[in-house]
């Protein structure tokens, strides 16, 4: 379980963060409002794609934002993670194009430090043609973990080290709002399918 399970006293502190946002932000409530409305959850930022461009979170403006914060050397966990986002994405371009185009799939390495634009490139590349990684200094990677509520954390030293870090996936608004989170570790296809409902039920 690298990159969160590794360290329980994180993992602990993440599950309390996105209980705490979802209990403030009426997660779970009836209507037409999203789990997370109200929740402060993002921020304006710039970091770098992995063709080298500048790329700021109102690069964004106007689209879905489908958000996973990971890293590429993770041995199991992030490239899981992201296959089901993936897959779940493929599926509803199939059944819906003109809502799939509106959604931008998104990467946010939280090891800077190794995943470097040529690594981030080929690693997103792998997983569907429109996901985007972006980068950048490990300071602008701490400030905008801590806006998007995610922790992350080093674990051991030298070049093989790991990252522990919570791994929800968020999806925002047009207007890059929170929407919803999407669970994962939910077996081989469950969270596949609670990224396709999230976004069926919210991409409108």
């Amino acid at each position: 379980m690298a990159g969160c399970a590794m360290n329980k006293a994180i993992c602990l502190l993440s599950a309390v963060v996105l209980a705490t946002l979802s209990a403030c932000s009426g997660q779970g409530s009836s209507g037409d409002q999203p789990p997370l409305a109200g929740a402060r959850i993002g921020a304006p930022f710039t970091l770098t794609d992995q063709d080298g461009r500048k790329t700021s979170w109102d690069s964004f403006k106007g689209q879905y934002r489908l958000v996973y914060f990971g890293y590429t050397y993770c041995p199991d966990i992030c490239p899981v993670d992201l296959q089901k986002i993936a897959q779940a994405f493929i599926r509803f371009e199939k059944q819906d194009p003109v809502r799939a185009a509106k959604v931008q799939p998104i990467f946010i390495t939280v090891d800077p430090e190794r995943d470097t634009v040529p690594v981030v490139k080929n690693y997103v590349r792998a997983f569907h043609p429109r996901l985007i990684g972006l980068t950048g200094t490990a300071e602008d990677i701490g400030k905008v973990a801590r806006d998007f509520a995610v922790i992350a954390s080093k674990e051991g030293a030298g070049k093989d080290y790991l990252v522990a870090h919570s791994r929800t996936p968020y999806l925002f608004g047009p207007d890059g709002a929170p929407i919803a989170l999407i669970p994962v570790g939910e077996g081989p296809d469950g969270t596949a399918d609670a990224i396709l409902k999230t976004l069926d039920t919210w991409v409108k």
